[in-house]
């Protein structure tokens, strides 16, 4: 009876999440948006238009004791960091962020959690509802899918009576859909850097005031240290909506009993953990309203923090996979130090040849030419290209499905990187591309024996692994075939005593890899 209900709530589950993907904008729609994009502060007013319609009242989101986290670089691991320091406190949290690696669930949290799929399916279906029940007295109009998530995050934290609510900025700050938020306790701002610029500006300042469109007026703001155009413009916005603009000291200069330890690797996490140690501190503060909050009572949070594909580590056997989902320059920086700095520490354990394997994919405007070019230094062994599609062959994942991007546009991309790694390393094009898979898509070609282009995820791990990860090894598991001559180029792999591969440029890619490389994220 049990597997019986199981499988049923799966189905209905799927279905929701199947509804749900019909509000993601296809890829030529995408660009007519950008074309169209001259009035954005409509976009708040279209947001509080949907708000009502699903039901809830802007000012009922007050009630929600809200942290608001925008950036460029670090803003979810901020988030992370402060909702565990208030979860080990006690509180009933809510966190909302995006992306989501495996599952769309993961966006929203309780209590740290993935919200289960049958609370889900409840709450999805409740939003939805009322959306398309409204929908004929305003045009057939219905809220994008982030837009949407924001909301269903909005009922849901309210209706499970979260005694506070992180919540993480999709793109920018001003005009998120985030930004119908009136009142939140504190707000926070990490690492500024050029991303998104179609929509944000093409200078860092353009976008620090984009940033700082989440300040509210008399609501303590907080922001790590930024150069000085970009933080000028922030103490400009904070003048001009009237809130104080903090900046987060070095986290050396918190008073700790003993070492301090972070739950996330990279030393780039430190100055994430500062803000957050701001944030949480002045959150608790208001609530608390009198007494003193020892700031060093918050430093187990940090300690026991986690934040999945971002400098994360999972060891398989012989085959390490080192992720982060890097994808600016800035990100990729710090993932170049933070692999430079832990990799070597794996081989020297090795006691004997490790061949270094670099799994890359970038989406969007990111400049990969200058990603690439960052990691050259790391001296891999193969260069592997793949477009985000978890598998080639079709499956049931509702879950992994991007209609923002067409195909043939991902493929082209993973040539291109795949043509800058080449240069980049002064190899000389190879011309006459041979298909590596016959049959089916003709997604991989092969232009030097140490870069190649796969059709998929699976089938790049698969690849690289060459069946020394038991995960990927799974005998109820597809395996895609390969060419013998492809196969062959594989002997080193097989030979050495570890593989080291390092999944990068897009947090869509180290998602699509841990929905194969850890099972229990299915679930």
């Amino acid at each position: 009876m049990s597997s019986l209900r199981s499988c049923g709530v799966m189905n209905v589950f799927q279905d929701a999440v199947c509804t749900l993907n019909t509000l993601q904008t296809n890829a030529s729609a995408l660009e007519q948006v950008k074309r169209e994009r001259g009035h954005p502060e409509l976009q708040l007013q279209a947001m509080r238009g949907f708000l009502q319609r699903a039901g809830l009242k802007v000012d009922e989101l007050d009630r929600l004791n809200i942290i608001h986290v925008t950036g460029t670089k670090g803003k979810g691991s901020t988030c992370a960091f402060t909702e565990q320091i208030l979860r080990n406190y006690g509180f009933r949290t809510g966190f909302y962020s995006s992306p989501h690696l495996v599952q769309v669930r993961e966006r929203i949290r309780i209590n740290g959690q993935p919200i289960g799929k049958e609370l889900f399916t409840k709450y999805f279906w409740q939003v939805y509802c009322r959306l398309e029940e409204t929908k004929d007295a305003h045009g057939g109009s219905m809220p994008a899918y982030f837009r949407f998530l924001t909301i269903l995050a909005f009922h849901i934290f309210l209706q499970e009576k979260v005694d506070l609510a992180v919540f993480e900025v999709g793109i920018g700050g001003a005009y998120d859909c985030t930004n119908i938020i009136r009142r939140p306790w504190v707000c926070g701002i990490s690492s500024l850097g050029i991303d998104h610029t179609s929509i944000l500006g093409d200078t860092i300042e353009k976008i620090a005031w984009q940033k700082g469109g989440i300040f509210k007026p008399g609501v303590p703001a907080f922001t790590v240290k930024q150069p000085d155009g970009p933080m000028k413009v922030l103490q400009e916005r904070a003048e001009e909506i009237g809130c104080s603009l903090s900046v987060c000291p070095d986290l050396e200069e918190y008073q700790s009993e003993g070492s301090l330890r972070l739950g996330l690797a990279g030393h780039h996490q430190r100055s994430n953990a500062s803000l957050a140690l701001q944030l949480s501190h002045t959150w608790l503060q208001r609530h608390f309203l009198t007494g003193v909050i020892y700031i060093y009572d918050v430093f187990t949070g940090l300690a026991e923090t986690e934040w999945p594909g971002r400098n994360q580590t999972l060891k398989h056997g012989p085959v390490t996979y080192f992720l982060d989902g890097a994808h600016t320059t800035r990100s990729m920086q710090a993932c170049v130090r933070w692999f430079n700095e832990i990799a070597p520490q794996h081989e020297r354990n090795a006691g004997g040849p490790v061949m270094r394997v670099l799994l890359f994919n970038a989406t969007g405007e990111r400049d990969c030419a200058a990603m690439l070019k960052l990691l050259v230094p790391c001296l891999f062994d193969f260069a592997v290209f793949c477009p985000n599609i978890t598998e080639a062959i079709a499956t049931c994942n509702a879950d992994q499905q991007n209609f923002n991007v067409s195909v043939e546009n991902m493929l082209t991309r993973c040539l291109d990187n795949q043509q800058s790694w080449r240069v980049l390393n002064g190899q000389e094009e190879k011309p006459g591309a041979e298909l590596l898979i016959g049959g089916g898509l003709p997604l991989v070609a092969e232009r030097q024996s140490h870069t190649l282009v796969f059709p998929c995820i699976l089938s790049a791990l698969q690849w690289i692994s060459q069946g020394r990860d038991s995960v990927l090894s799974d005998p109820n598991r597809c395996v895609i075939p390969v060419k013998p001559s492809i196969n062959a180029k594989a002997e080193p792999l097989r030979e050495a005593v570890n593989i080291h591969v390092l999944i990068t440029g897009s947090l869509h890619l180290v998602g699509g890899a841990l929905k194969h490389l850890d099972p229990a994220l299915n679930s």
